[in-house]
């Protein structure tokens, strides 16, 4: 993949060059492993490394400054900002652990952001970038979440963001959760971060549910299932298929 740097100002590129070439470094290692037991057989052509500014308004609308299609990852590796957006989730809910662990949010976890996107492009999913991506798309996206927090984060890690995103479905349920998971994205029209974040975070729990509580750990068991929903025809949704409806009840 080729390293593709989108700055405005030489100064700006200065300022990220150490943590550029940090992930770039742990990128190619967590490459290795998804091309070696998880199906990556297609890379994206490159990573796009820019400001948060420009991720947002100049490549895209979205606003988190982190995505990918077919053949580019875009990414901030700007840790502060990162921190900041993070916070702006809380909607000024009063929740201590989440503020001081976003306040803290490590590099790791912002790595994690990036391993995620690489992730998308396993041939393990189903559905082709280019498709109209309506069925299942929180198990792709939770998966995605899923494989590199386990395989990269230390337990300590792990547990943390684990925690914080447990705390987060609790104090958000009642104000955005009221579709289910299979409708993922549905409250993007709502306008704040909270809202589109919200399935993020619901995805990463059933993910983690199905893998270590249903598969006893075993994560591919848990593909096998996936892709015999879809050999099957598809007959019910996926969450009708994983009997998940009840989780976050």
């Amino acid at each position: 993949m080729k390293q593709i740097y989108a700055f405005e100002q030489k100064e700006e590129f200065d300022r990220y060059q150490d943590i550029i070439q940090k992930f770039g470094n742990k990128l190619k290692n967590y490459q290795k492993i998804l091309e070696e037991q998880y199906a990556l057989n297609d890379l994206p052509k490159g990573v796009i490394w820019t400001t948060p500014e420009l991720a947002t308004t100049a490549f895209s609308d979205i606003p988190i400054p982190a995505y990918t299609n077919k053949n580019l990852i875009y990414i901030s590796p700007d840790l502060a900002d990162w921190r900041k957006l993070f916070l702006q989730q809380l909607e000024g809910k009063h929740l201590p652990n989440v503020e001081e662990f976003y306040e803290n949010y490590s590099e790791n976890q912002v790595f994690i952001i990036l391993a995620h996107e690489l992730a998308h492009h396993s041939d393990l999913f189903l559905d082709e970038f280019e498709d109209e991506r309506e069925e299942g798309i929180w198990f792709e996206e939770g998966m995605c979440f899923y494989l590199p927090r386990k395989l990269l984060l230390s337990e300590k890690e792990f547990d943390e963001i684990t925690t914080v995103e447990t705390e987060l479905v609790n104090a958000f349920k009642d104000k955005y959760g009221n579709h289910s998971i299979e409708d993922f994205g549905s409250s993007s029209y709502e306008g704040s971060l909270s809202s589109i974040m919200f399935d993020y975070w619901r995805s990463y729990l059933a993910v983690k549910h199905l893998v270590e509580i249903r598969a006893k750990n075993d994560v591919m068991s848990v593909f096998d299932q996936y892709h015999k929903w879809d050999q099957e025809g598809r007959k019910v949704s996926l969450v009708e298929y994983f009997e998940l409806e009840f989780l976050f009840e």
